[in-house]
């Protein structure tokens, strides 16, 4: 039985080091839960091998991501390793206006952003088992030179030291165990009165008429 959905949309924001299995984490989560949909960061990045246009990022040309940046249009941004990142607005706009729940794959600095905006969202960070064990997992990538790798490292201990501008902290030691964790936080925020469709609940169960 499909169970009916009483809450309004919800930003939720995970931010992870490179190599700590967050993309896949998310990519889990919107496969999995129904009235949740992720919206597509843009970057100036070159394209990887196995990823396309608009569905692992919107890439696009520095000339264009800073006409965007002067144009207001992202709700945040960010420059890693030498290339922009950004989050539109109208996306997640559009998004929340549908009903659904937003799902941001941003790193700590897009994170720090949202919250000095007051921006109202669950905030999720993931950490790795260990240093060790990132450091292996961003080797067995291959897809980065071991300068990078270290660089790679070094920002992610950076990034740790922000775990305390989330409201949650998730170990990836286990993928599923950690996707469980990060489906109840999502379950969990669904459920707060807070976040709940009033109108649809006042109507239905309270005799209000609109």
């Amino acid at each position: 039985m499909k169970r009916r959905r009483i809450s309004k949309g919800c930003l939720f924001i995970i931010s992870a080091p490179s190599g700590t299995g967050k993309t896949s984490l998310a990519g889990r989560i919107l496969d999995t839960l129904p009235g949740i949909r992720e919206s597509v960061s843009y970057t100036t990045r070159q394209m990887r091998a196995g990823e396309a246009q608009d569905v692992d990022y919107t890439f696009i040309t520095p000339e264009i991501f800073k006409h965007m940046l002067k144009g207001g249009e992202f709700l945040e941004w960010a420059q890693v390793h030498g290339n922009y990142y950004g989050t539109a607005k109208k996306r997640v706009e559009d998004i929340l206006a549908s009903g659904a729940d937003v799902l941001l794959d941003i790193d700590t600095q897009g994170a720090k952003q949202f919250r000095q905006q007051k921006l109202d969202g669950v905030y999720i960070f993931i950490f790795p088992p260990s240093l060790d064990e990132l450091r292996r997992r961003l080797v067995k990538r291959s897809t980065d030179a071991p300068d990078v790798v270290e660089k790679r490292l070094a920002r992610a201990i950076d990034e740790m030291k922000d775990f305390h501008f989330y409201d949650y902290v998730v170990i990836n030691d286990d993928f599923e165990t950690a996707f469980k964790d990060i489906e109840s936080i999502i379950i969990a925020r669904r459920l707060l009165t807070s976040g709940l469709n009033m109108t649809w609940l006042e109507n239905t169960f309270l005799g209000k008429q609109t």
